[in-house]
């Protein structure tokens, strides 16, 4: 295979590892020379054959993965948030808020539109940008807080990491993570690290052997993290805050995407002198996922950098959009329903959880819209007994490294009624012990 490498320039190398892959000849996964072998067999210097490399990896061809090597990047779909529209089972992993719970826009519709927007005009529309203001400075300590609007969190995400790393740069994620992170870090052709997340957050140990690795960005949720509900506790915050305070050009994004409907306290893990940064709100999860917009607050640099990628007029974000994202924020109804919605999700969830753990499965409500149950017996089996009882869930997708060894099953059961939830509980309880092999409860078969 390494004799099959052609060239004499970076361009012609990089040409002839294309052709072996476009034929098949190289797969998925396959590593290629190290750097020094190949420009040995090629008799070239070996700055050309490096030069190569990068020429693919900035292509997203090849990935690097350190001492690793380099290899044939793999291209395989990530799993997606939301519904799984081609499956016949009972969806309870989609991870999406109620509908029935997310507030009815109509009313704020007629008197919102106000005078048309040109192009070259502010991207964010004055008055949202007043209310953002307040609402995203209260809880950072950085003093100078610059604000941008994007098209939700996850298009804050993309355009945060892009205006900061070329491709292989390394990213500090949270091992279990959410599946978009995931989607999002791999997409732009950027190597994960995976930092273990506890009962109180990502771990300072995790987050301090990333850093010694040389990630360049973290990607941190402070509370309800998705999968696994987890908050920051006061002291680990601070722990992490101190540990950060020594790599103060690391960017350290926060995904605080429950914002509103959070039962726990905001803690940054941003500190008052850290220089690159961002915290990021969308308003998804208690205005519905239709509604496509965040909120960046961030340091001026980042701010400036990331307004390059908003363009007036193409790629900014409507502004009746975000004048009916300011109504219905600021309307005291709404408010109040967007209280209630939490305090549901709480409600729902906490009894799903004591439903388990009755039938065995012991398990604690955190935060979030989702349940992260523990097993016995590994997710995937689980999950496939499920499926023979007619339910699909998720576990082992949101699993970046060994870190997260333990076995667990994400579940969405706020929108259950009483009498599926009492099904689904007994069915997880049969489908681990079915798992484990062991005999079933009795009732449960």
């Amino acid at each position: 295979m390494t004799l099959e490498i052609t060239g004499r320039s970076a361009a012609d190398i990089a040409d002839s590892v294309r052709a072996l892959i476009e034929r098949g000849a190289l797969r998925p996964g396959d590593p290629l020379p190290p750097v020094r072998n190949l420009a040995d067999l090629l008799g070239v210097n070996r700055n050309t054959a490096v030069a190569a490399y990068r020429q693919l990896t900035a292509a997203g061809v090849v990935v690097t993965r350190g001492r690793g090597g380099t290899h044939v990047a793999d291209h395989a779909v990530v799993p997606q948030e939301g519904y799984a529209s081609d499956s016949v089972l009972r969806d309870v992993a989609t991870g999406n808020p109620d509908p029935d719970r997310i507030p009815d826009p109509m009313p704020a519709l007629a008197g919102m539109a106000g005078r048309p927007v040109l192009y070259g005009e502010p991207v964010i529309d004055p008055g949202l940008e007043r209310w953002a203001r307040e609402w995203m400075t209260a809880d950072l300590a950085p003093a100078d807080v610059h604000l941008t609007i994007t098209s939700g969190a996850a298009d804050a995400v993309d355009r945060l990491l892009a205006q900061a790393l070329v491709r292989d740069d390394a990213v500090a994620l949270e091992d279990p993570c959410f599946l978009t992170s995931i989607h999002t870090v791999r997409v732009g052709g950027y190597r994960p690290v995976a930092v273990p997340v506890d009962d109180e957050g990502m771990t300072v140990a995790g987050l301090r052997a990333a850093l010694d690795e040389g990630v360049r960005a973290v990607v941190c949720t402070p509370r309800a993290q998705n999968p696994t509900g987890a908050s920051l506790s006061a002291q680990r915050a601070a722990d992490l805050r101190a540990v950060l305070a020594d790599h103060p050009y690391v960017l350290v994004i926060e995904d605080d995407h429950f914002s509103m409907l959070s039962r726990s306290p905001f803690r940054s893990i941003i500190g008052p002198g850290h220089r690159r940064w961002a915290l990021v709100r969308s308003v998804s999860k208690f205005l519905g996922p239709d509604m496509c917009l965040a909120v960046t607050a961030s340091d001026a640099e980042t701010a400036d950098r990331l307004a390059m990628r908003l363009s007036p007029g193409t790629t900014w974000v409507s502004h009746l959009l975000q004048r009916l994202v300011l109504a219905l924020a600021t309307d005291p109804d709404v408010a109040s329903d967007i209280r209630a919605a939490g305090t549901h999700y709480a409600d729902r969830n906490d009894a799903f959880a004591a439903r388990l753990t009755a039938l065995g499965v012991p398990t604690v409500a955190g935060d979030g819209l989702n349940l992260w149950v523990p097993l016995p017996v590994p997710a995937r089996d689980v999950s496939e007994q499920l499926m023979r009882r007619g339910w699909l869930a998720r576990g082992d997708e949101f699993v970046l490294g060994a870190a997260s060894a333990d076995a667990r099953l994400r579940l969405t059961v706020h929108d259950l009624s009483d009498v599926d939830a009492d099904r689904l509980a007994a069915d997880v309880a049969a489908a681990v012990a079915a798992a484990g092999g062991r005999r079933s409860p009795a009732g449960m078969e």
